[in-house]
Protein backbone atom coordinates (compact mmCIF):
# COMPACT_ATOMS: atom_id res chain seq x y z
CA UNK A 1 0.00 0.00 0.00
CA UNK A 2 2.52 2.11 1.01
CA UNK A 3 4.55 1.52 -2.34
CA UNK A 4 1.36 2.34 -4.28
CA UNK A 5 0.92 5.55 -2.39
CA UNK A 6 4.41 6.44 -3.73
CA UNK A 7 3.65 5.91 -7.01
CA UNK A 8 0.68 8.04 -7.02
CA UNK A 9 2.14 10.85 -5.40
CA UNK A 10 4.93 10.12 -8.08
CA UNK A 11 2.60 10.60 -10.87
CA UNK A 12 0.10 12.96 -9.85
CA UNK A 13 1.86 15.35 -6.50
CA UNK A 14 0.92 18.55 -9.26
CA UNK A 15 -2.42 17.98 -8.81
CA UNK A 16 -2.26 17.09 -5.13
CA UNK A 17 -0.97 20.48 -5.16
CA UNK A 18 -2.63 21.86 -7.08
CA UNK A 19 -6.27 20.40 -5.53
CA UNK A 20 -4.55 21.55 -2.24
CA UNK A 21 -4.03 25.20 -3.34
CA UNK A 22 -7.43 25.08 -4.83
CA UNK A 23 -9.43 24.33 -1.65
CA UNK A 24 -7.67 26.82 -0.08
CA UNK A 25 -8.24 29.45 -2.70
CA UNK A 26 -11.75 28.40 -2.22
CA UNK A 27 -12.27 28.43 1.43
CA UNK A 28 -10.46 31.92 1.33
CA UNK A 29 -12.79 32.95 -1.65
CA UNK A 30 -16.36 31.15 -0.78
CA UNK A 31 -19.33 32.80 1.48
CA UNK A 32 -19.26 33.66 4.32
CA UNK A 33 -20.81 31.06 6.58
CA UNK A 34 -24.68 31.62 8.21
CA UNK A 35 -24.75 33.11 11.45
CA UNK A 36 -25.67 30.23 13.90
CA UNK A 37 -27.79 33.10 16.17
CA UNK A 38 -30.45 34.82 15.11
CA UNK A 39 -32.73 37.58 16.88
CA UNK A 40 -36.75 37.10 16.55
CA UNK A 41 -39.12 39.95 17.10
CA UNK A 42 -42.24 37.69 18.56
CA UNK A 43 -44.53 39.89 19.95
CA UNK A 44 -46.13 39.69 23.64
CA UNK A 45 -45.83 36.09 25.42
CA UNK A 46 -49.41 34.68 25.18
CA UNK A 47 -50.01 35.84 21.82
CA UNK A 48 -50.05 34.23 18.44
CA UNK A 49 -46.97 36.08 16.80
CA UNK A 50 -45.21 34.61 20.65
CA UNK A 51 -46.33 31.13 20.05
CA UNK A 52 -45.48 30.94 16.54
CA UNK A 53 -42.29 32.43 17.23
CA UNK A 54 -41.41 29.94 19.82
CA UNK A 55 -42.41 27.00 17.08
CA UNK A 56 -39.29 28.74 14.75
CA UNK A 57 -37.09 28.71 17.57
CA UNK A 58 -37.89 24.64 18.07
CA UNK A 59 -37.35 23.47 14.22
CA UNK A 60 -34.08 26.09 13.85
CA UNK A 61 -32.85 24.45 16.88
CA UNK A 62 -32.62 20.94 15.46
CA UNK A 63 -30.66 22.68 12.47
CA UNK A 64 -28.24 23.83 15.84
CA UNK A 65 -29.22 27.55 14.66
CA UNK A 66 -30.00 29.82 18.13
CA UNK A 67 -33.41 31.93 17.92
CA UNK A 68 -32.98 34.41 20.61
CA UNK A 69 -36.97 35.87 21.13
CA UNK A 70 -37.13 39.39 21.85
CA UNK A 71 -40.40 40.42 23.77
CA UNK A 72 -42.47 43.32 22.02
CA UNK A 73 -45.45 45.13 21.69
CA UNK A 74 -46.43 44.10 18.38
CA UNK A 75 -46.20 44.55 14.66
CA UNK A 76 -44.81 48.20 14.52
CA UNK A 77 -42.21 47.56 17.58
CA UNK A 78 -41.52 44.53 15.30
CA UNK A 79 -40.72 46.62 12.09
CA UNK A 80 -38.68 48.94 14.00
CA UNK A 81 -36.40 46.79 15.55
CA UNK A 82 -35.53 45.64 12.08
CA UNK A 83 -35.16 48.79 10.33
CA UNK A 84 -32.94 49.66 13.71
CA UNK A 85 -30.94 46.28 13.23
CA UNK A 86 -32.36 45.26 16.39
CA UNK A 87 -33.64 42.34 15.27
CA UNK A 88 -33.07 39.73 12.38
CA UNK A 89 -36.70 38.35 11.69
CA UNK A 90 -40.41 39.28 13.42
CA UNK A 91 -43.40 38.45 12.42
CA UNK A 92 -45.49 41.66 10.58
CA UNK A 93 -49.03 42.64 10.21
CA UNK A 94 -49.57 43.17 6.60
CA UNK A 95 -50.30 46.60 5.97
CA UNK A 96 -47.97 48.15 8.43
CA UNK A 97 -44.78 48.89 6.17
CA UNK A 98 -43.56 52.05 4.55
CA UNK A 99 -41.89 52.88 1.57
CA UNK A 100 -38.57 53.45 3.28
CA UNK A 101 -39.38 49.60 4.97
CA UNK A 102 -39.03 47.96 1.42
CA UNK A 103 -35.97 49.42 0.94
CA UNK A 104 -34.16 47.90 3.94
CA UNK A 105 -36.87 44.80 4.41
CA UNK A 106 -37.48 42.09 2.61
CA UNK A 107 -40.70 39.52 3.29
CA UNK A 108 -40.54 35.54 3.24
CA UNK A 109 -43.90 35.26 2.47
CA UNK A 110 -47.78 35.88 4.32
CA UNK A 111 -47.97 33.14 6.63
CA UNK A 112 -51.82 33.24 7.88
CA UNK A 113 -54.84 34.77 7.94
CA UNK A 114 -54.58 37.18 11.09
CA UNK A 115 -57.86 38.64 11.28
CA UNK A 116 -59.32 41.67 12.79
CA UNK A 117 -61.74 40.00 15.84
CA UNK A 118 -64.41 42.33 17.67
CA UNK A 119 -66.31 41.28 20.52
CA UNK A 120 -68.56 42.99 22.33
CA UNK A 121 -71.00 42.37 25.50
CA UNK A 122 -74.24 41.29 23.98
CA UNK A 123 -75.83 43.61 26.51
CA UNK A 124 -74.57 46.92 24.74
CA UNK A 125 -76.84 46.13 22.00
CA UNK A 126 -73.98 47.05 19.13
CA UNK A 127 -73.78 44.88 15.86
CA UNK A 128 -71.26 47.60 13.77
CA UNK A 129 -68.26 48.83 14.14
CA UNK A 130 -69.42 52.30 13.90
CA UNK A 131 -71.80 52.01 16.76
CA UNK A 132 -68.94 51.04 19.45
CA UNK A 133 -67.67 54.86 19.54
CA UNK A 134 -68.77 55.87 22.70
CA UNK A 135 -68.15 52.84 24.34
CA UNK A 136 -65.32 51.24 25.84
CA UNK A 137 -63.39 49.84 23.70
CA UNK A 138 -59.90 48.00 23.63
CA UNK A 139 -57.67 48.23 20.66
CA UNK A 140 -54.32 47.31 21.85
CA UNK A 141 -51.29 48.93 22.70
CA UNK A 142 -49.39 51.79 21.21
CA UNK A 143 -46.75 50.41 18.88
CA UNK A 144 -49.15 47.20 17.65
CA UNK A 145 -50.34 46.29 14.78
CA UNK A 146 -54.04 45.72 16.00
CA UNK A 147 -54.13 49.24 17.13
CA UNK A 148 -52.97 50.79 13.71
CA UNK A 149 -55.54 48.79 12.13
CA UNK A 150 -58.22 49.61 14.19
CA UNK A 151 -57.61 53.17 13.93
CA UNK A 152 -57.59 53.27 10.29
CA UNK A 153 -61.13 51.55 10.78
CA UNK A 154 -62.10 53.96 13.20
CA UNK A 155 -61.44 57.00 10.64
CA UNK A 156 -63.70 54.85 8.15
CA UNK A 157 -66.55 55.33 10.91
CA UNK A 158 -66.87 58.94 11.66
CA UNK A 159 -62.92 59.73 11.72
CA UNK A 160 -61.37 60.23 15.18
CA UNK A 161 -62.61 58.66 18.46
CA UNK A 162 -62.96 59.47 22.02
CA UNK A 163 -59.99 58.17 24.20
CA UNK A 164 -62.79 55.60 25.57
CA UNK A 165 -63.17 53.87 22.64
CA UNK A 166 -58.94 53.54 22.63
CA UNK A 167 -58.12 51.74 25.21
CA UNK A 168 -54.40 49.91 25.27
CA UNK A 169 -55.61 46.55 27.01
CA UNK A 170 -54.70 43.77 24.31
CA UNK A 171 -54.20 39.60 24.71
CA UNK A 172 -55.19 37.92 27.64
CA UNK A 173 -56.06 40.97 29.60
CA UNK A 174 -58.54 42.68 27.13
CA UNK A 175 -59.95 39.11 27.03
CA UNK A 176 -60.31 39.09 30.34
CA UNK A 177 -61.46 42.47 31.58
CA UNK A 178 -64.30 42.26 28.46
CA UNK A 179 -65.69 39.22 30.19
CA UNK A 180 -65.24 40.89 34.18
CA UNK A 181 -67.58 43.83 32.20
CA UNK A 182 -64.43 46.06 32.39
CA UNK A 183 -64.48 46.18 28.83
CA UNK A 184 -67.87 46.86 25.92
CA UNK A 185 -65.67 45.69 23.58
CA UNK A 186 -62.20 44.22 22.73
CA UNK A 187 -60.47 44.08 19.52
CA UNK A 188 -57.78 42.17 18.50
CA UNK A 189 -55.70 41.51 15.57
CA UNK A 190 -54.80 37.68 15.83
CA UNK A 191 -54.74 34.32 14.14
CA UNK A 192 -57.78 31.95 14.78
CA UNK A 193 -55.59 29.72 17.17
CA UNK A 194 -54.94 32.53 19.46
CA UNK A 195 -55.64 31.20 22.69
CA UNK A 196 -57.93 34.34 23.84
CA UNK A 197 -60.18 34.16 20.56
CA UNK A 198 -60.90 31.14 21.05
CA UNK A 199 -61.89 31.49 24.81
CA UNK A 200 -63.84 34.98 23.56
CA UNK A 201 -65.79 32.87 21.00
CA UNK A 202 -67.10 30.26 23.21
CA UNK A 203 -67.58 33.34 26.67
CA UNK A 204 -71.51 33.32 27.60
CA UNK A 205 -72.86 36.96 26.65
CA UNK A 206 -70.01 37.91 24.27
CA UNK A 207 -70.29 37.61 20.45
CA UNK A 208 -68.14 38.17 17.64
CA UNK A 209 -69.36 41.74 15.84
CA UNK A 210 -69.60 40.91 11.96
CA UNK A 211 -68.46 43.29 9.22
CA UNK A 212 -70.91 42.96 6.68
CA UNK A 213 -69.33 45.41 4.31
CA UNK A 214 -65.79 43.33 4.46
CA UNK A 215 -65.62 43.43 0.86
CA UNK A 216 -66.11 46.86 1.08
CA UNK A 217 -63.55 47.38 3.48
CA UNK A 218 -60.87 45.51 1.53
CA UNK A 219 -61.08 47.75 -1.52
CA UNK A 220 -60.31 50.61 0.53
CA UNK A 221 -57.80 48.94 2.51
CA UNK A 222 -55.61 47.18 0.06
CA UNK A 223 -53.67 45.21 3.10
CA UNK A 224 -57.05 43.85 4.05
CA UNK A 225 -59.16 40.65 2.73
CA UNK A 226 -62.06 39.47 3.17
CA UNK A 227 -62.56 36.06 4.82
CA UNK A 228 -65.77 34.43 6.30
CA UNK A 229 -65.78 32.68 9.19
CA UNK A 230 -67.80 29.58 8.24
CA UNK A 231 -70.87 28.45 10.53
CA UNK A 232 -69.48 25.68 12.29
CA UNK A 233 -65.82 25.60 11.63
CA UNK A 234 -65.11 26.97 15.53
CA UNK A 235 -66.59 24.05 16.90
CA UNK A 236 -69.18 21.69 14.88
CA UNK A 237 -70.85 19.84 17.59
CA UNK A 238 -71.86 23.61 19.39
CA UNK A 239 -72.54 24.49 16.00
CA UNK A 240 -69.98 27.51 16.71
CA UNK A 241 -70.78 29.79 15.36
CA UNK A 242 -73.99 29.68 14.60
CA UNK A 243 -73.83 31.06 11.12
CA UNK A 244 -71.48 32.54 8.66
CA UNK A 245 -69.71 35.18 9.77
CA UNK A 246 -67.85 38.15 7.47
CA UNK A 247 -64.35 39.32 8.83
CA UNK A 248 -61.86 41.48 7.56
CA UNK A 249 -58.27 40.18 7.87
CA UNK A 250 -54.46 41.15 7.23
CA UNK A 251 -51.66 38.84 6.46
CA UNK A 252 -49.32 38.06 9.09
CA UNK A 253 -45.77 37.80 7.09
CA UNK A 254 -42.48 36.84 8.24
CA UNK A 255 -40.41 39.70 7.28
CA UNK A 256 -36.04 39.52 7.78
CA UNK A 257 -33.46 42.30 7.17
CA UNK A 258 -32.12 42.42 3.87
CA UNK A 259 -28.87 41.52 4.80
CA UNK A 260 -29.97 38.36 5.96
CA UNK A 261 -27.65 35.38 4.90
CA UNK A 262 -29.40 33.29 2.14
CA UNK A 263 -29.16 30.06 4.32
CA UNK A 264 -31.07 31.29 6.91
CA UNK A 265 -34.07 32.65 4.67
CA UNK A 266 -34.35 29.18 3.07
CA UNK A 267 -34.59 27.61 6.62
CA UNK A 268 -37.24 30.12 7.64
CA UNK A 269 -38.96 29.17 4.83
CA UNK A 270 -38.78 25.06 5.37
CA UNK A 271 -39.67 26.61 8.72
CA UNK A 272 -42.55 28.39 7.35
CA UNK A 273 -44.19 25.57 5.10
CA UNK A 274 -43.87 23.51 8.58
CA UNK A 275 -45.82 25.33 10.36
CA UNK A 276 -47.99 27.34 8.06
CA UNK A 277 -49.24 24.63 5.13
CA UNK A 278 -51.40 23.03 7.52
CA UNK A 279 -54.43 25.82 6.88
CA UNK A 280 -56.73 27.32 9.68
CA UNK A 281 -59.85 28.16 10.45
CA UNK A 282 -60.37 30.51 7.52
CA UNK A 283 -57.60 29.07 5.00
CA UNK A 284 -57.80 25.34 3.18
CA UNK A 285 -54.28 23.58 3.79
CA UNK A 286 -51.49 24.63 1.87
CA UNK A 287 -52.83 28.17 1.09
CA UNK A 288 -50.07 29.35 3.18
CA UNK A 289 -46.88 30.53 3.05
CA UNK A 290 -47.83 32.25 0.29
CA UNK A 291 -45.10 34.69 -1.55
CA UNK A 292 -47.96 36.74 -3.35
CA UNK A 293 -49.63 37.99 0.06
CA UNK A 294 -46.76 40.59 1.31
CA UNK A 295 -46.64 44.31 1.28
CA UNK A 296 -42.63 43.73 0.84
CA UNK A 297 -40.47 43.20 -1.42
CA UNK A 298 -39.90 38.89 -1.77
CA UNK A 299 -36.18 38.16 -1.34
CA UNK A 300 -34.62 36.20 -4.00
CA UNK A 301 -33.98 33.14 -2.01
CA UNK A 302 -37.78 32.96 -1.00
CA UNK A 303 -38.40 33.12 -4.46
CA UNK A 304 -36.46 30.53 -5.52
CA UNK A 305 -37.61 28.21 -2.62
CA UNK A 306 -41.28 28.83 -3.86
CA UNK A 307 -40.32 27.94 -7.11
CA UNK A 308 -38.43 24.86 -6.79
CA UNK A 309 -38.80 23.58 -3.23
CA UNK A 310 -35.90 23.12 -0.66
CA UNK A 311 -32.22 22.92 -2.85
CA UNK A 312 -31.12 19.19 -4.29
CA UNK A 313 -28.21 19.88 -1.27
CA UNK A 314 -31.04 20.48 1.02
CA UNK A 315 -32.78 17.57 0.66
CA UNK A 316 -30.11 14.69 0.94
CA UNK A 317 -27.42 16.87 3.27
CA UNK A 318 -27.41 18.23 6.72
CA UNK A 319 -28.02 22.18 6.91
CA UNK A 320 -24.31 22.67 7.58
CA UNK A 321 -23.05 20.36 5.14
CA UNK A 322 -25.63 21.31 2.54
CA UNK A 323 -24.49 25.41 2.96
CA UNK A 324 -21.12 24.09 2.46
CA UNK A 325 -21.81 22.50 -0.17
CA UNK A 326 -23.90 25.51 -1.85
CA UNK A 327 -21.01 27.99 -0.81
CA UNK A 328 -18.48 25.82 -2.22
CA UNK A 329 -19.42 24.54 -5.35
CA UNK A 330 -19.10 27.70 -7.68
CA UNK A 331 -15.36 28.09 -6.77
CA UNK A 332 -15.21 24.27 -7.37
CA UNK A 333 -16.43 24.15 -10.87
CA UNK A 334 -13.28 26.08 -12.18
CA UNK A 335 -10.96 23.62 -10.18
CA UNK A 336 -11.95 20.91 -11.35
CA UNK A 337 -12.43 22.05 -14.87
CA UNK A 338 -8.62 22.93 -14.60
CA UNK A 339 -7.97 19.48 -12.72
CA UNK A 340 -9.48 17.31 -15.25
CA UNK A 341 -7.19 18.02 -18.18
CA UNK A 342 -4.48 17.75 -15.77
CA UNK A 343 -5.46 14.27 -14.56
CA UNK A 344 -5.49 13.47 -18.62
CA UNK A 345 -1.82 14.76 -19.38
CA UNK A 346 -0.19 13.76 -15.45
CA UNK A 347 0.62 9.75 -17.19
CA UNK A 348 2.19 10.82 -20.10
CA UNK A 349 3.75 13.20 -18.29
CA UNK A 350 5.40 11.06 -15.65
CA UNK A 351 6.19 8.27 -18.18
CA UNK A 352 8.45 11.32 -20.07
CA UNK A 353 10.38 11.77 -16.92
CA UNK A 354 10.85 8.07 -15.74
CA UNK A 355 12.47 7.28 -19.27
CA UNK A 356 14.54 10.79 -19.64
CA UNK A 357 16.09 9.23 -16.36
CA UNK A 358 17.21 6.22 -18.40
CA UNK A 359 17.65 7.68 -21.72
CA UNK A 360 19.67 10.51 -20.82
CA UNK A 361 22.27 8.04 -20.35
CA UNK A 362 22.96 7.35 -23.93
CA UNK A 363 24.40 10.48 -24.66
CA UNK A 364 27.05 9.60 -22.29
CA UNK A 365 27.20 5.77 -23.74
CA UNK A 366 27.61 7.31 -27.23
CA UNK A 367 30.10 9.29 -26.42
CA UNK A 368 32.27 6.44 -24.70
CA UNK A 369 31.76 4.57 -27.51
CA UNK A 370 33.14 6.92 -29.94
CA UNK A 371 36.23 7.70 -28.12
CA UNK A 372 36.55 3.93 -27.20
CA UNK A 373 36.63 3.07 -31.09
CA UNK A 374 38.95 5.78 -31.84
CA UNK A 375 41.32 4.60 -29.29
CA UNK A 376 44.59 3.77 -30.88
CA UNK A 377 45.96 1.07 -28.19
CA UNK A 378 44.57 -1.43 -25.98
CA UNK A 379 45.72 0.67 -22.78
CA UNK A 380 43.52 3.27 -23.88
CA UNK A 381 40.70 1.22 -24.48
CA UNK A 382 40.76 -0.89 -21.19
CA UNK A 383 40.67 2.72 -19.73
CA UNK A 384 37.43 3.82 -21.08
CA UNK A 385 35.80 -0.09 -20.54
CA UNK A 386 37.18 1.41 -16.41
CA UNK A 387 34.45 4.57 -17.75
CA UNK A 388 32.03 2.08 -18.39
CA UNK A 389 32.27 0.02 -15.44
CA UNK A 390 31.41 3.24 -13.78
CA UNK A 391 28.76 4.31 -15.94
CA UNK A 392 27.40 1.29 -15.36
CA UNK A 393 27.76 1.51 -11.40
CA UNK A 394 25.52 4.49 -11.77
CA UNK A 395 22.75 2.98 -13.79
CA UNK A 396 22.47 0.29 -11.03
CA UNK A 397 21.74 3.18 -8.52
CA UNK A 398 18.65 4.40 -10.57
CA UNK A 399 15.26 4.07 -9.19
CA UNK A 400 12.35 3.08 -11.48
CA UNK A 401 8.82 1.86 -11.40
CA UNK A 402 8.90 -1.84 -11.88
CA UNK A 403 7.20 -0.91 -14.69
CA UNK A 404 10.32 0.90 -16.42
CA UNK A 405 12.84 -1.94 -15.21
CA UNK A 406 13.02 -3.47 -18.89
CA UNK A 407 14.10 -0.15 -19.74
CA UNK A 408 16.73 0.16 -17.24
CA UNK A 409 17.76 -3.89 -17.79
CA UNK A 410 18.09 -2.73 -22.13
CA UNK A 411 20.20 0.15 -20.88
CA UNK A 412 22.68 -1.93 -18.81
CA UNK A 413 22.83 -4.31 -21.64
CA UNK A 414 23.80 -2.08 -24.16
CA UNK A 415 26.66 -0.56 -21.56
CA UNK A 416 28.12 -4.15 -21.56
CA UNK A 417 27.64 -4.77 -25.29
CA UNK A 418 29.56 -0.82 -25.68
CA UNK A 419 32.39 -2.86 -23.56
CA UNK A 420 32.70 -5.74 -25.75
CA UNK A 421 32.40 -3.65 -28.93
CA UNK A 422 35.07 -1.23 -27.48
CA UNK A 423 37.26 -4.03 -26.65
CA UNK A 424 36.92 -6.77 -29.47
CA UNK A 425 36.95 -4.33 -32.97
CA UNK A 426 39.63 -2.15 -34.53
CA UNK A 427 40.09 1.37 -33.59
CA UNK A 428 38.69 3.51 -36.05
CA UNK A 429 40.01 7.27 -36.55
CA UNK A 430 38.36 10.10 -36.57
CA UNK A 431 35.04 8.45 -35.31
CA UNK A 432 32.91 10.65 -33.81
CA UNK A 433 28.75 10.84 -33.14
Amino acid sequence: MITAAKDFLKIYWPLVLVAIGGLVLTLMLMDPAPPKTIRFAAGAPGGAYYAYAERYQRLLAEEDVTVELIQTAGSVENLRLLDEGQADVALVQGGLATRGDAEKLRSLGGLFHEPFWVFVRDETGATQYGQLRNKRLAIGPVGSGTRLLAIELQEEFDGVWPDAARNTLSGTAAAEALIAGQLDAAAFSASPDAPYVQTLLRAPGISLMPFERAEALSRRQPALAAVTLLRGVVDIGADLPAHDIPLVAPVAQLVVDKSMHPAIEALLVDAAAAVHQDGSLLARAGTFPDPDATDLPVSRQAERYYENGPSFLRRYFSFDVANFLDRAWILAIPLLTLLFPLVRAAPPIYRWRVRRKIYIWYKDLRDLEARGRSMPTKEERVAITDELEDLQAEIGELDVPLSYTDDLYRLRNHVEFVKHLVMNTRPTPGLGI
